[in-house]
């Protein structure tokens, strides 16, 4: 019988992975973000740029501290002695100590057009890998600063929010609602009609890493995403739709074709179901036919 895990208990120890107590760390962060937010408010100061991350995006000034703010925890942990690779949105792939297969894979603000526009619906997201692929990922970390709930999940032993067992809607194949992500206008178009008859209501909530996270408590029966992602959205939010009993897909691959690296580019769908996230996939196939 699998024992249930235990509220805030980290992962077990015996992978290079788990040279570090991720779990704490992240908590460190959040808390460090919190006070970086509290310093930084208003849509003006939020809207300050310093050149472009290595992502290819313009790098907002609070992006960049909360990276710093991270960045500043794996500085401790490397000069403990442990080694990994950072995969992060500004800074890129960064190595510490001897590198090595131990990935972690750091979105400090998913959503940052809400977090830069003052909707609190943003979050710090986190995925620590034993490889390269999201098939690799072993420790997945959400943490919601609108709703300041931390959704947690250890390959293998399931998924909590805020100590809580998570398990995803029971009613798998209904569609009833589906958060919808990465959604340019043109691109909503073609993927509105193809759900006709299909979903219920559509909910759009501006990240990635939060909207999965909702479909592992149950929240949504699904989210799609109309744009493709990078490994930083969708690494942590992935494994705790998995570890609450869901689905996901990249694309028509595999989860071991879906690399962590920064370059690699791929649509993401999640569902309670294996029927529920080959629906959302055909949606994807439909807006990526019309925009060819």
């Amino acid at each position: 019988m699998t024992s249930e895990p235990q509220a805030g208990a980290a992962p077990s120890a015996g992978a290079a992975w788990n040279a570090v107590d991720w779990l704490p760390l992240c908590r460190r962060a959040v808390e460090a973000q919190r006070a970086l937010f509290a310093d930084i408010k208003g849509i003006r100061k939020r809207t300050e740029y310093e050149g472009v991350g290595k992502g290819g995006d313009n790098t907002l000034v609070i992006d960049a501290r909360a990276e710093d703010l991270f960045f500043a925890e794996l500085d401790k942990e490397a000069d403990a002695g442990a080694s990994f690779v950072a995969i992060s949105e500004e800074r890129g792939e960064v190595s510490f100590g001897d590198g090595g297969q131990t990935h972690v894979v750091i979105d400090p603000i998913d959503g940052s057009l809400n977090a830069r526009r003052m909707i609190p619906s943003h979050s710090l997201s986190v995925a620590v890998a034993s490889g390269t692929t999201m098939a690799d990922v072993e420790f997945g970390y959400v943490y919601d600063f609108g709703s300041n709930e931390e959704f947690v999940a250890v390959r293998g032993e399931g998924a909590t929010l805020d100590g809580d067992r998570l398990e995803v809607a029971p009613e798998g194949e209904q569609l009833e609602m589906v958060g919808l992500e990465a959604a340019r206008p043109e691109k909503t178009v073609p993927a509105l009609l193809a759900m006709t008859d299909h979903v219920y209501r559509l909910r759009i909530i501006g990240s990635i890493a939060i909207t999965g996270a909702y479909v592992a408590a149950g929240r949504f029966d699904g989210m799609l995403n109309l744009r493709n992602c990078r490994s930083v959205d969708a690494a942590a939010c992935q494994l705790i739709v998995r570890e609450a009993g869901g689905a996901v897909t990249f694309g028509d691959g595999e989860l071991a074709d879906a690399g962590l690296d920064l370059d690699a580019r791929y649509p993401i769908a999640a569902a309670s179901s294996e029927g529920g996230v080959k629906r959302l996939r055909e949606f994807q196939r439909v807006v990526e036919a019309e925009t060819a």
